[in-house]
């Protein structure tokens, strides 16, 4: 499914601004929004199977794109806290090829990404991870894949995780999320992937996948753009 020019006629649809969303250099008569060193350097980028150190119960086995590093790192903060919106679909279609190495073989698919406060979705001009997730399921569906997107699940207020320790991430994570009062069965032995953009403790990962699995959704999977690494000291 991997294909460099797609990947690039994606990015070469962001016509402005010229500050490169990878690298965040200003280049005379650059008109995409990623220089074509960083599509190259994220197009190399293989899934593979990350898991924090501890990890959190109920932690569903977890896939990443590559590290939270260099310019990916750089096009999440572009598209979350920069306005850079229309990297939604690049980011989308990177997280598409995650799916597919999570899940393996074609089979019908349930995204849920993981919801965002009433709070963030306005200081962000709306839910960037149900953005991430439609653009996704719209590049499966064009491979070949049964994939869909899923809101069983609301977030309660809560603090930045920013802000928050390993331990306060968890114990914020555990009462973060609720089911929707009215949310509707889903039936089908789909894949049940919950998606995010990074995953660092596990916390949330772990919180969703246990607020899912009350409503009768057991997930299958996470599928992440990037892992944060602990540093190691010298």
């Amino acid at each position: 499914m991997r294909n460099l020019g797609g990947l690039w006629a994606d990015l070469t649809d962001l016509v402005l601004p010229v500050e490169c969303a990878g690298c965040r250099e200003r280049r005379p008569g650059l008109r995409h929004g990623v220089c074509p060193a960083c599509v190259a350097t994220v197009h190399d980028l293989r899934p593979r199977p990350v898991r924090p150190t501890p990890a959190p119960p109920g932690l569903p086995p977890c896939v990443a794109l590559g590290p939270y590093a260099g310019p990916l790192r750089e096009m999440l903060l572009a598209y979350k806290d920069h306005g850079r919106h229309g990297l939604a679909r690049p980011l989308g279609a990177l997280l598409a090829e995650v799916v597919a190495a999570a899940v393996g073989p074609v089979r019908p698919v349930l995204l849920v990404p993981v919801p965002d406060t009433a709070a963030a979705a306005r200081s962000r001009y709306g839910d960037h991870l149900d953005r991430l997730a439609r653009h996704c399921a719209d590049r499966l569906r064009a491979a070949g894949w049964a994939a869909r997107v899923v809101r069983p699940l609301v977030a309660r207020p809560r603090a930045d995780s920013v802000t928050l320790d390993s331990a306060g991430r968890a114990a914020a994570a555990e009462e973060a999320f609720r089911a929707r009062s009215r949310s509707a069965p889903v039936a089908g032995a789909a894949a049940v992937v919950v998606v995010d953009d990074i995953v660092t403790t596990g916390s949330t990962l772990a919180a969703v996948a246990t607020a899912l699995a009350a409503t009768g959704l057991s997930p299958t999977v996470a599928a992440v753009l990037a892992a944060t690494e602990k540093r190691r000291l010298p």
